[in-house]
C-alpha cells in the first residue's frame, strides 16, 4: 500500500521517514567531523561539497514529504490526549527544524552569490547575498538547529519505545511497516483494550 490510511502508514511515507532519519543523522556526524579537518586534509574541500549536495537533495525530499503529508490521511495518534498533543507538537517542530537547517545550509554557501553544485548534476542558483557577519549568524543558526533536531529526535525515539514497550500499541510497528491492523485489532494493544472494557 503506497498511501496512508487512518490506521497505518503507506510505504512512501515509511521510506521517506527512514531515509531522511538516517541521512540527517549521517549529515550531523559529517558536519561535526568536517569542521575538525585542517586545510591539508584530503577531505577539507570534499566533505563540505558532499554535505552541501546531500543537503540540497534532502531539502527537495523534505518539500515532497510535506506535500505528500498534506495529500494523505494521517494515521490516528495513540495514547492519552496530552500524549497526542505532544506528538503533534513534536511532528511540527521536526518540520520547522528541518526546514531551518536545510534552508540555512543552502544560504551559507550561496551568501557570496554562487550557486550550489549538486554532485555535478545541476546547480541550485543563489538568490540572496550576505556579508560575513550575516553568514556567520546563519551558520550559528544552522548549528543550533541541528543540535536541537538531534535532541528532539532522541525524545521522539524514546516516546516511540515507550509506546511499544509500555503502552504496547501500534505506534512503532506501523512506521516499520510491520503492522497493518487497526488499533483495536492489534494484539499489542491488549492492555488498552482491557482498560476500555473496565470503563
Amino acid at each position: 500500500m503506497l498511501k496512508n490510511t487512518t490506521d497505518s502508514y503507506g510505504w512512501v511515507s515509511i521510506a521517506i521517514h527512514w531515509i531522511m532519519a538516517l541521512a540527517i543523522f549521517g549529515m550531523f556526524v559529517l558536519g561535526l567531523w568536517m569542521t575538525s579537518l585542517d586545510y591539508y586534509d584530503a577531505w577539507y574541500h570534499r566533505a563540505p561539497e558532499l554535505h552541501k549536495s546531500i543537503g540540497m537533495l534532502l531539502l527537495f525530499l523534505l518539500v515532497f514529504r510535506l506535500l505528500w503529508r498534506l495529500l494523505n490521511e494521517r494515521p490516528a495518534l495513540m495514547g492519552e490526549w496530552w500524549e497526542k498533543l505532544v506528538a503533534l507538537s513534536v511532528h511540527r517542530m521536526h518540520y520547522l527544524l528541518m526546514f531551518t537547517i536545510m534552508l540555512s545550509g543552502y544560504l551559507i554557501p550561496t551568501g557570496e552569490g554562487k550557486g550550489v553544485d549538486v554532485f555535478g548534476w545541476f546547480v541550485v542558483p543563489a538568490v540572496l547575498e550576505f556579508d560575513k557577519h550575516q553568514t556567520d549568524m546563519i551558520g550559528l543558526l544552522h548549528l543550533l538547529a541541528a543540535w536541537a533536531l538531534m535532541g528532539l529526535a532522541g525524545m521522539h525515539a524514546a516516546a516511540a519505545l515507550k509506546h511499544h514497550v509500555i503502552d504496547r500499541d501500534n505506534t512503532l510497528t506501523r512506521m516499520l511497516g510491520l503492522s497493518r491492523t487497526t488499533t483495536s485489532g492489534n494484539p499489542l494493544n491488549s492492555k488498552q483494550n482491557n482498560k476500555e472494557r473496565t470503563l
